[in-house]
């Protein structure tokens, strides 16, 4: 029987890298994003390539969304075996003008959705001893050089929100541990190519990243890792 990776968060970039790498080894591949539009060429992109598929558009701030998802993609694909997270938000603007609304929806995306998604895979990815990935960011970190920068980019709620993560991964990695499910994050020091972020200096390739999350999948020791 076919194992199952759910990629939540996906676009152009990292998760796209890992969705066809995990496809080309034998994965199905459920896609999980806001825009119904974007997974469905996705999905196409990977049936072109002969991976199995699926495109299950949710709002991955909205924790109910992101249950039932998870239930959706069990009925259709069959039981989960890595949870991808790579789910962010930015761009409230300025922190002395951000809205708290915009503070809480980037914890919401990055911290709320990712813990759903946890719950609602949690009996899947214990039988199957499975794994859950998560994309860090290098603005989780405290450095000043990194705080001024994330303030230049005025992506205060990004940081804060990647922050939250990295500390959930350790916490899910402590909690997940007795279950035998691997709890894995890369932490991506830098801009990738393709990318939303990418002005044309970008020096990440996300195929390298996708890679580096193989590695991490079969080596199932290692809790974090920065990239870049």
């Amino acid at each position: 029987m076919s194992k199952t990776i759910v990629i939540c968060g996906y676009g152009p970039g990292i998760s796209d890298a890992v969705a066809r790498k995990f496809g080309a080894e034998g994965y199905q591949v459920a896609l999980v994003a806001r825009r119904a539009d974007k997974l469905e060429a996705g999905v196409s992109a990977l049936k072109e390539k002969g991976i199995q598929a699926a495109a299950f558009a949710t709002d991955l701030g909205d924790a109910a969304a992101v249950t039932a998802m998870i239930a959706a993609v069990r009925a259709q694909l069959g039981a989960i075996s890595v949870l991808h997270y790579n789910a962010y938000t930015g761009g409230s603007g300025d922190l002395l003008s951000a809205s708290a609304e915009g503070l809480r929806r980037s914890f919401d995306v990055s911290v709320g959705g990712l813990v759903a998604a946890v719950q609602a895979s949690h009996a899947d990815l214990k039988a199957e001893k499975g794994a859950v990935l998560i994309t860090g960011g290098g603005f989780c970190l405290y450095d000043p050089r990194i705080d001024a920068m994330a303030t230049q980019f005025q992506a205060a709620d990004l940081a804060i929100g990647k922050a939250a993560q990295h500390k959930l991964t350790g916490l899910l990695a402590a909690k997940l541990k007795a279950d035998d499910i691997y709890v894995g994050e890369v932490v991506v020091m830098g801009m990738v190519k393709g990318t939303a972020f990418d002005a044309g200096n970008a020096s990440l390739d996300a195929n390298d990243i996708a890679a580096k999350f193989w590695e991490l999948f079969g080596s199932r020791s290692t809790l974090s890792v920065h990239f870049g």
